[in-house]
């Protein structure tokens, strides 16, 4: 019989940021694939999360971290390995928005910036990647931002950290290529998040220049960044290392 497309049956995933937004609904779309999940964030809605997933018939852990803070990532991998025997997948999802000019910026947001968009991905990929190598086995999956692709407006050091993400990403895959972990990553445009909202809220004219360089002519939805995360982190992706796909309805830059 041939599997279930995208069938993650039995495998565990570990996503961080996953207390809303784009982390939550990659946690119910691989939970429904059928993997076991991982919740790693610093949000209050992380246990509610972990409940839907379990309403799925999937194991769930929810693990309050700080994804700044080097020691409390090598903390919850090694209680997450211990409880579940292994992590298949990370999806290196939680982030920072970081909208300012750089003229009026301050180093104290850069430095934040930089720890929890890039730094912070690198520590997850390097405390999951032994497990991985022994097995022979594994996917990452590192969220970037077009931010990192197309220079924009008052994301000079925001985009500096989701380029250093896309970089980095693809030398990690040519590192691990000869263990088969497939190494990839998923560069979303502008998506219908609380983080984008904020960035409404407080930039309205900013927010507005940036979504008329959409083609589709909308905001991206969270399912539809999920979907891209999903394929890549499955069998079918088997095949694809290094890349970045970027999930953005099109953008342009007039």
């Amino acid at each position: 019989m041939q599997p279930t497309p995208f069938s993650l049956e039995g495998k565990v995933a570990l996503i961080t940021g996953g207390g809303g937004g784009i982390g939550r609904q990659t946690a119910l779309s691989v939970a429904k694939a059928g993997a076991h999940v991982v919740l790693a964030d610093i949000s209050d809605n992380l246990e509610s999360v972990a409940e839907e997933v379990r309403a799925l018939g999937r194991n769930a852990r929810a693990m309050r971290v700080d994804v700044s803070e080097n020691p409390q990532i090598y903390e919850a991998v090694a209680a997450a390995q211990a409880e579940f025997g292994r992590i298949d997948i990370l999806v290196n999802n939680a982030a920072m928005h970081l909208v300012e000019r750089f003229s009026e910026g301050s180093p104290e947001n850069w430095d934040k910036c930089l720890r929890i968009n890039l730094l912070g991905q690198i520590v997850f990929c390097h405390a999951v990647m032994g497990g991985m190598i022994e097995r022979r086995s594994g996917k990452i999956v590192n969220v970037a931002s077009d931010a990192g692709r197309v220079g924009s407006l008052g994301q000079a050091v925001y985009g500096a950290s989701k380029g250093g993400l896309i970089a980095f990403t693809r030398n990690l895959a040519v590192e691990l290529a000869r263990y088969h972990i497939n190494v990839n990553c998923v560069s979303p445009g502008l998506v219908n998040t609380e983080m984008w909202n904020s960035t409404r809220r407080d930039n309205p004219k900013l927010a507005h220049a940036y979504e008329n360089t959409v083609l589709w002519k909308r905001l991206g939805e969270p399912e539809e960044i999920a979907a891209a995360i999903l394929f890549l982190v499955s069998q079918e992706a088997e095949y694809i290392t290094g890349q970045t796909l970027s999930v953005n309805g099109g953008v342009f830059i007039a």
